[in-house]
């Protein structure tokens, strides 16, 4: 099982920047967030009572994230790069408006066409080697910190969706994702407002 998790608010989400593999800090409202996804997420741990690994980017929003969780479940925190952001080359820093300008702003399929970042290939590539390394179901135990983007070419790719599916998938900063046995389960939290 695979239990994902996007990190809490950013700084810049609030803005609408492309962070990709920039950083921003978490907002109080990210913190908060980040709480009470470590409060589900613990609860889930320790009613398996397996053996789980958590395992973060080591981008700085995620690494807060992942610390929150690691106080709530007592785990040990890993990074792995194979988890970071999508990078967004010359597009980092700007607003969504700045760079979707002359584009249509409802499609999300040139977001992964920043001159200098990374192509929907690339992150998927990074993140299809990481899949595979990990232990098979149902021994897989593990709790990953990741990112929108990267988030969502992970769900993609465990279920096997096109580019143009996945690109559709949400992203929520309020909720985690459970990957187990082939589908992909959305289990709210709290709210943080």
């Amino acid at each position: 099982m695979i239990l994902l998790v996007r990190h809490g608010e950013t700084q810049w989400n609030v803005e609408r920047r492309f962070q990709g593999q920039k950083d921003s800090p978490l907002t109080e409202r990210g913190r908060r967030q980040a709480a009470a996804m470590a409060a589900l997420v613990a609860d889930l741990v320790h009613r398996d009572g397996g053996d789980w690994r958590l395992v973060a980017s080591p981008l700085g929003r995620t690494l807060d994230t992942a610390a929150i969780i690691a106080a709530a479940t007592g785990l040990s925190l890993e990074t792995d790069e194979r988890l970071m952001e999508i990078n967004c080359g010359a597009w980092e820093g700007l607003t969504w408006t700045e760079v979707s300008a002359g584009r249509d702003a409802n499609s999300r399929h040139w977001t992964f066409d920043a001159p200098g970042g990374e192509t929907h290939e690339d992150v998927a590539a990074r993140i299809d080697d990481f899949l595979a390394a990990l232990p098979p179901e149902p021994e897989r135990r593990v709790v990953l910190v990741s990112h929108g983007a990267a988030g969502r070419v992970m769900r993609g790719s465990y279920i096997g969706l096109s580019r143009e599916a996945m690109l559709d998938l949400d992203v929520p900063q309020d909720a985690i994702f459970r990957l187990q046995n082939g589908q992909i389960d959305r289990l709210d939290c709290d709210p943080a407002e």
